[in-house]
């Protein structure tokens, strides 16, 4: 049998991952000695593994991450109240399928942000479509879009995602375009999908940055009551490790933590 043939055929329908697996089936000498209906299950599932994995690439390229991270890899050494308990059951990606939030409070530098990312990153591997923004930027880009005419569109992708990251709440006073704003995501989304909030204040502290009583209430009633939340604190990681070795340059916790 001639295999470019094949091959060609192969990726002319897009069948990339089973073509790749005949190549190297056949890049084997001698040839294994397998059925018919084994080879055809071994290029199956080659190209299943393939399709799975372009779609993860997909899904964390649009999920627009700011830190690399993963659940793998958190710091449970370091003193700031991490739950090792509570984020190994949120590793397993239930509350997205529940549709709970989560709310991640305390101060700069202990590890906020990482601890998002990570659980988003973790929730992308299990097959849901995640959001990252940081709260300042999201409120830019809706400015934009009001302004260009694609406001619609850019709120239906919003509430479309199964998980919304919203890094940096506060700490300053939202103005009136921006805290309407917030409500409209939030609405679009309540009981529907997930939001994670990052934030170094407390919820029952969010009426001074929404600076509207009405409007506040409605927003942490809809965040706040379905919500787990975590409460870190302690000396900032960034600065215990500037301390013991200096700033680090790889791609661990420490070296990318920002909140």
């Amino acid at each position: 049998m001639l295999l470019q043939p094949t091959l060609d055929k192969l990726n002319a329908m897009r069948l990339l991952g089973m073509a790749e697996a005949l190549r190297r089936f056949t890049d084997t000498t001698p040839l294994p000695d397998v059925a018919p209906p084994e080879l055809v299950a071994i290029l199956a599932d080659a190209e299943w593994l393939w399709r799975e994995n372009h779609k993860l690439k997909g899904r964390l390229r649009r999920a627009a991450f700011r830190l690399n991270a993963a659940v793998e890899d958190l710091d449970y050494a370091h003193p700031r109240g991490l739950p090792k308990q509570l984020v190994r059951e949120l590793a397993s990606s239930r509350w997205v399928q529940e549709k709970k939030n989560i709310i991640l409070t305390g101060p700069t530098g202990i590890g906020k942000s990482y601890l998002a990312c990570a659980l988003g990153q973790k929730a992308c591997r299990d097959g849901f479509v995640v959001l990252y923004r940081r709260v300042t930027r999201l409120f830019d880009e809706l400015a934009q879009a009001r302004a260009d005419g694609t406001l619609p569109l850019a709120m239906r992708r919003l509430a479309k995602a199964n998980v919304l990251i919203l890094d940096d709440f506060g700490p300053q006073p939202f103005s009136a375009s921006e805290r309407r704003d917030l409500l409209e995501v939030v609405e679009d989304r309540c009981g529907l999908s997930s939001t994670v909030i990052t934030s170094q204040l407390k919820p029952k502290l969010w009426h001074g940055i929404i600076a509207d009583a009405t409007i506040a209430d409605s927003v942490c009633d809809r965040l706040v009551h379905t919500a787990h939340r975590i409460e870190l604190e302690g000396e900032s990681i960034r600065k215990a490790q500037a301390r013991k070795k200096g700033e680090k340059s790889d791609l661990t916790e420490e070296a990318q933590i920002d909140k």
